[in-house]
């Protein structure tokens, strides 16, 4: 790949489309190179909101993504500095997460996990080779090309790799995703390549079950666990997992990084290379189940975070391509995930949130003027449920709203098409009264202009034979200001108890 010339104008050479994702300070939008016709995605960074240290970030990033090229690594074209915005010219990834596809194929076995972890390993082989350390392995990182059957498995986000000489073991300093992050690490002794081959364990372990080997609602104890490499395979579902399978989990999570498996070696290993011998090929129905909830749950906390995160003035360099969103659903998962850290990051949460839940997020300072503006927000609109009232609704909620609720079954939905046809077919039909009390409200301010509301919401109606009924769920509700009016951009709802004034227990 030629380096483009200092004089080039990124206009001159591509042609923006839409709007792909979006960050704390960048935006990805769709672009055409005018010469070929060739789509591309377009990172645009505004450097004047940079410091000098996320400016240093950025070179890295697209120094290091510059010189890897390969077939299971998502490509960097072109890098055009102007005055005050870094265009970054990936490829056009549109095949979505993987685990976002496994969770929709008819058929998952063993053997399909193999090929994927293989292909997972192939980039950072590459990566290893060219002395490039990626510090971020997660599923929201691993992308498939395209939409077809069979597309490519491609490595993104290199906004924390780091560059080594050969087998070189140092303090680069404290980076990576909680449930991902290697033992060494967490001690904070020096560390290398083996911190990939660590994340790949972990994502190995969850492509064969559906819920990571390390996993508690506490950090501290999350930690406390990576760090002796406390886990097993608890049964029934790790039953039917070879013991070839295990055995490569097992080499890579070894927690003496010296001794853990390299990329090159677990290439070599007989459940990789000897797939059609070696691995099983019945269906798993339920790490494909298992699979959906931690999808769902991992991108609300990761939502939530995030939000937090970009109104703290954070750079979120490290989020190249694609920008995702929400969850629910009680599952194996850690606190906080799915959401990057770095050194800075770490030391922010820390002072916003001592207990390190950053859910505990306090908002004192802000007042409870703010927290008032969102109780009534989230009054006016559960008056809109009751009554029906879609024109309300839709005033209220962002146009891409997701939720996480019993309907969706298991699912996370985007959009109102879904909501829409409860509000055609069922809200406002089928009772004569009703009438909904929030109980207990706990509102969470994440900065500025975004917030999270926890509460129960009980909710009493009379049929149309004049029966009273009450009925009871715990919801929670993320908002976000935009042009100075708040929108709820996601949900999410427990299981409802007691029967429903709307026949589907809905919103």
């Amino acid at each position: 790949m030629a380096a483009p010339a200092a004089c080039t104008r990124f206009s001159d050479n591509y042609e923006l489309k839409e709007e792909l994702g979006k960050g704390a300070f960048s935006v990805v939008r769709r672009c055409v190179q005018k010469s070929t016709g060739l789509e591309f995605a377009a990172k645009i960074i505004n450097t004047k909101k940079l410091s000098a240290r996320d400016f240093q970030k950025l070179e890295r990033e697209a120094r290091i993504c510059r010189k890897l090229q390969h077939p299971n690594i998502v490509r960097l074209h072109d890098s055009i500095q102007e005055e005050n915005f870094h265009y970054l010219v990936f490829d056009l990834v549109t095949g979505g997460e993987l685990f976002e596809d496994i969770v929709a194929r008819e058929f998952y076995s063993e053997a399909d996990a193999s090929h994927c972890i293989q292909q997972i390993l192939e980039s950072v082989n590459h990566c290893h080779q060219d002395g490039v350390v990626h510090r971020d392995l997660k599923p929201e990182n691993l992308l498939l090309a395209s939409k077809q059957k069979g597309a490519a498995v491609k490595l993104a986000d290199f906004g924390l790799a780091i560059e080594v000489q050969g087998e070189q073991q140092a303090w680069f300093g404290f980076a990576g995703t909680p449930g991902y992050l290697s033992p060494e690490v967490l001690k904070k002794e020096p560390y290398g390549k083996p911190v990939d081959i660590w994340a790949c364990g972990v994502i190995l372990y969850i492509l064969l079950v559906g819920y990571p080997p390390f996993w508690d609602e506490d950090q501290h104890r999350l930690y406390a666990q990576i760090k002796a490499g406390a886990y097993d395979y608890p049964s029934p579902e790790w039953d039917t997992v070879t013991p070839e399978a295990k055995n490569l989990i097992n080499q890579m999570l070894t927690v003496n990084p010296s001794k853990r498996i390299t990329a090159s070696e677990a290439l070599k290993h007989p459940w990789i290379c000897q797939r059609e011998r070696v691995a099983s090929v019945v269906h798993r129905q339920e790490t494909v189940d298992c699979l959906k909830k931690f999808n769902a749950r991992r991108k609300l906390k990761g939502a939530i975070l995030t939000t937090m995160l970009a109104t703290r003035n954070f750079s979120k360099s490290g989020r190249s391509i694609i920008t995702k969103k929400s969850d629910g659903s009680q599952v194996k998962e850690s606190t906080d995930s799915s959401t990057t850290l770095e050194d800075d990051d770490v030391k922010e949460i820390r002072i916003l949130c001592p207990n390190k839940t950053c859910s505990q997020l306090s908002t004192n300072s802000y007042g409870s003027a703010r927290k008032q503006e969102i109780i009534k927000m989230t009054e006016q609109l559960i008056e809109a449920i009751n009554t029906g009232d879609y024109e309300a609704y839709t005033k209220i909620c962002d146009p891409h709203l997701t939720a996480f609720e019993p309907e969706a079954l298991g699912n996370l939905v985007e959009g109102m098409d879904f909501h829409k046809f409860y509000f055609d077919n069922v809200l406002g039909k089928n009772c004569k009264a009703v009438n909904t009390t929030i109980l207990n409200p706990h509102v969470h301010l994440l900065g500025e202009d975004a917030a999270c509301i926890a509460y129960v919401r009980l909710t009493q109606y009379m049929d149309k034979q004049g029966q009273a009924h009450t009925q009871q769920s715990e919801e929670t509700r993320v908002w976000h200001k935009r042009d100075n009016k708040w929108q709820n951009v996601h949900f999410h709802r427990s299981g409802v108890t007691g029967s429903s004034p709307f026949t589907f227990a809905h919103k």
